[in-house]
């Protein structure tokens, strides 16, 4: 483990040292004594029987063989001196032989390790072995005797080597004998000398059980080479993957029983690494003192009501600050929290992630304290739980029905089957920022127009009363004056200008300097290539203070140009001072003549301040057209990546239907969530909105642009595409150009449509859309979608509250035992069905003592820690969940079974 051990806190130290359940053990069920080679001529190489011990021992410690079955033939004395020597190397030994059936069918014996030499001894005398001297003697039993005495003996039996010449089960018999024989519910395991795919066609198609080799229950097959040398351990042949909590007769028993789940060929794939709780620790509380190591692959709750199964849990959920779904999730999550964790009891939790490298971290929570996340040397890092645990599921009783009500939730099921685009993401957070950076321009350009078209509606006016002026002769006699007006405009936008100009040289110089945090020699300094990229800093240093400098420059040029405006006012005033002067005496001459010169004035003053104002609205209208093409441009690229993100899901969703054939069929809907447009409608358009909001939820599609230009285009059109109530068209089309705006921005994303098909296994499928589903078998759609390929840990309590019993059987659990090679799943359960069938490699058996409060307290006894194989554990779950053995027996009589 990559953590130090002065780095874990006492509590997950002390959980690493408990039972972790069953695991995949490298076992050889066909290696062969010393004496066996020297009666079979085998060419030894060694000195003595100690050494070829010793070498024996020593090739199972370099190929990590920690378990082996010696079976010599029809022997046991043999084997003492080989089983001694690997017992004291810590190897695993089960007693065995190899006996051959009168039809001339070898076959290994195998029996615990616990068993004497003296009892095995007895039981090969009970095969009637009729020359003890020969190299290797035949039995007065056949096969089906054989076979049928295993239960009696507490023995597993194996066919050994079955395609070979010598004596193979495959080669020594043939047609109805070998068909028979091959069916027979007694052979539940056989040998081969490698994969199954390198196999005879002949014999691969009876060994994959196809035509007439139909079995009824599966067949364990496993690589048992005889191993005469050392060298022969490195022969992948030799040895396979058992899984078992312990190596017993009852775990290779459980194994062959079932293959699928715990018999892995040397050659087949090993099972992905994936992210993974490792242990989990609580001080105080109700779990006060309990400590879990977990299985990486299935866990399993059990117990009865009150002994904390659900706090587990939500235990999980709390440490790693996950938020429950819906109120009544809420309800029970705090509820568990304040009244059964309890103020002051903390929870520590040890993860690992593979992925791209292994990290593991120390999670720890203090109620009611925030979470906090440590690294591999202790130290806190800034991050959330769920930032380094990323996907990872908790669903509480009852919480997979509620994600059956949240089609954007489903959606979000779909995520993890996407191919990762940051890319995609990140575009599409930037093109949806531009756009409301258009729209907040174009708004404040429209406001700017229209305040320009207001104070020029005054203009046409005013340039009429000035004709007339002109016509009585008034602007000849005052065209001095009239001239130091337009002469006193310029000065005022010289002054308007430069202010302008300063604003943009600010602007240019925080926009072009460039942020060269990037380059510095602290961020590059882990990287090989430091000393090539350390170059570009002082190449952006130099730009940016080529900015710098550029920036004071033009604000100097404007210090100049500012003085220059003020030297040329204070020019200008000397010329306005014998203006006015005249300007007065003309004055009173008009005001002889009944003309108000002042009048004149003011009104060219004003048409002068307006006058500019039609080159400003050209200068506006212009910059508008940009922005509204601009803007055409990024929806046009808005269109792109909301298809390109849905096309994403909907090749996931064909990715899931194809694997989950005839169980899910699943669907993407593009811009299938309304709720956005509902909330914007109701928001910004207000009024009786229901119809309206129905209308447009039913569109199988729908487009926020195309809304937008309906409204644009006006009521009518709105009414013809949109079948809407006249009310509600007339007001959205007078909603005003932001509102509009706003709608075509709109991100509605994808929903999912999920079909489930309800025949029982093996009958034509019958799909039926979600909304048709019950309650269970909704929630038997989702779970489905839920365990399928992630590599994040999915935590569920008590998941057959929510499912109808036969999907468990036929659906969930056939998905579960698939996919918990490559993630971690932890149920709570009171279904047999999940641990049992589901083959959990690590089951927990939770009891309590008092109520889960002040004074109550729960455990886990290793005793009831372990997988099926385990007897206690066995007995735990014969108990809890199925009652006891006299009421199992019980309903197995009355079913008939």
């Amino acid at each position: 483990m990559a953590i130090a051990a002065e780095v874990l806190p006492e509590a997950l130290s002390k959980a690493l040292e408990r039972p972790r359940g069953a695991r995949f053990w490298r076992v050889a069920l066909q290696v062969n004594p010393f004496e066996y080679l020297g009666r079979h001529a085998k060419p030894a190489g060694f000195a003595d029987e100690a050494a070829y011990n010793a070498a024996i021992v020593e090739a199972c410690r370099e190929q990590g063989v920690e378990a082996i079955a010696i079976t010599d033939h029809f022997r046991i004395d043999s084997s003492q001196t080989l089983a001694s020597a690997a017992r004291e190397a810590g190897i695993v030994v089960f007693p065995a032989f190899e006996a051959v059936t009168k039809e001339g069918v070898h076959w290994l014996c195998i029996f615990d390790p616990g068993r004497s030499a003296k009892e095995v001894e007895r039981i090969i005398g009970e095969c009637g072995v009729r020359d003890v001297h020969a190299a290797s003697p035949v039995g007065d039993i056949d096969a089906e005797e054989l076979l049928g005495k295993a239960r009696e003996w507490d023995a597993i039996v194996v066919a050994a080597h079955v395609t070979s010449n010598q004596g193979g089960l495959l080669k020594k018999l043939s047609g109805q004998a070998r068909v028979r024989l091959w069916r027979s519910p007694n052979l539940q395991a056989i040998a081969i000398p490698g994969p199954i795919e390198a196999l005879p066609q002949d014999l691969r198609v009876i060994v994959q059980c196809e035509g007439d080799y139909q079995r009824e229950y599966p067949i364990a097959v496993i690589n048992a080479r005889d191993v005469c040398a050392p060298e022969d351990f490195s022969q992948s042949s030799s040895w396979s993957w058992i899984k078992m909590t312990e190596i017993t007769i009852d775990g290779l028993r459980q194994a062959v029983l079932d293959p699928d789940s715990r018999v892995r060929l040397a050659t087949e794939p090993v099972p992905e690494e994936h992210t993974e709780f490792v242990a989990l620790a609580w001080q105080s509380g109700f779990l006060d003192g309990v400590a879990i190591h977990f299985s990486e692959n299935l866990n399993v709750f059990i117990g009865g009501r009150g002994t904390g199964k659900s706090t587990v849990v939500e235990s999980l959920r709390y440490v790693l600050g996950l938020e429950p779904l819906g109120d009544e999730a809420r309800r029970l999550h705090d509820g568990i929290v304040k009244n059964v964790l309890q103020s002051g009891t903390k929870i520590s939790l040890l993860a690992c992630t593979r992925r791209p490298g292994e990290n593991w971290y120390v999670i720890e929570r203090t109620v009611p304290n925030p979470p906090i996340v440590r690294d591999a040397s202790g130290d806190v890092v800034d991050v959330l739980p769920l930032d380094v645990l990323r996907g990872t599921e908790i669903f509480g009783q009852h919480e997979i029905s509620e994600l059956t009500k949240s089609p954007e939730r489903l959606t979000r099921l779909l995520d993890r089957f996407v191919e990762p685009d940051d890319s995609l993401s990140a575009r599409k957070n930037s093109i949806h920022r531009q756009l409301a950076k258009t729209r907040r321009q174009i708004i404040e350009v429209l406001s700017d127009l229209a305040a320009v078209e207001d104070r020029l509606l005054s203009l046409p006016m005013l340039e009429d009363t000035l004709k007339r002026y002109r016509a009585a002769g008034v602007e000849e006699r005052l065209r001095d004056q009239s001239l130091l007006v337009r002469e006193e405009q310029v000065l005022i936008t010289a002054v308007d200008r430069l202010a302008a100009a300063r604003e943009a040289i600010d602007a240019f110089s925080r926009e072009a300097t460039v942020d060269t945090a990037f380059v510095t020699e602290r961020a590059l300094e882990e990287l090989p290539a430091k000393d090539v990229l350390s170059s570009l800093e002082p190449a952006f240093r130099h730009v940016n203070q080529a900015v710098a400098d550029a920036a004071t420059t033009l604000r100097n040029d404007l210090a100049e140009l500012e003085r220059k405006i003020d030297s040329v006012k204070a020019n200008w005033r000397i010329r306005q001072a014998e203006v006015t002067t005249a300007y007065e005496k003309i004055l009173r001459d008009l005001q002889e003549e009944h003309v108000d010169g002042d009048e004149f004035i003011r009104l060219q003053r004003r048409i002068e301040e307006l006058r500019p104002l039609r080159e400003r609205k050209q200068l506006v209208r212009r910059n508008l057209e940009e922005l509204e093409q601009r803007r055409r441009n990024l929806l046009a690229e808005w269109d792109d990546v909301r298809t390109a993100e849905y096309q994403q899901l909907h090749r996931a969703a064909k990715k899931v239907t194809k694997a989950l054939e005839r169980r899910l069929r699943v669907n993407v809907r593009m811009s299938g969530d309304r709720e956005p447009l509902t909330a914007l409608l109701r928001k910004r358009i207000g009024g009786r909105l229901s119809e309206a909001i129905d209308l447009l939820s039913a569109m199988p599609d729908l487009s926020p642009r195309d809304l937008a230009i309906s409204g644009r285009a006006g009521r009518e059109e709105l009414i013809k595409k949109y079948k809407l109530p006249a009310a509600m068209a007339e007001r959205l089309a007078a909603a005003g150009p932001e509102v509009l705006m706003e709608i075509e921005e709109l991100d509605l994303l994808p929903t999912t449509l999920i079909e489930l098909n309800v025949a029982p296994e093996g009958s034509r499928a019958q799909w039926q859309p979600l909304d048709d589903l019950s309650t269970g078998q909704k929630a038997t759609a989702v779970l489905l979608l839920l365990l399928h390929e992630s590599s994040a840990p999915l935590v569920v309590d008590q998941p057959e509250d929510d499912l109808d019993n036969r999907f468990i059987t036929e659906g969930v659990v056939p998905r579960m035992r698939q996919e918990k090679q490559r993630r971690q799943f932890v149920f709570s359960t009171h279904n047999a069905n999940i641990p049992v069938l589901g083959d959990a490699e690590l089951i927990l058996g939770l009891q309590a003592s008092g109520e889960g409060g002040e004074h109550g307290r729960a455990e886990i006894p290793d005793e009831h820690v372990g997988s099926i194989d385990s007897e206690p554990v066995r007995e735990l779950v014969e108990e809890i969940l199925e009652g006891g053995r006299e009421a199992f027996e019980t309903r197995r009589r009355k079913y008939g079974f």
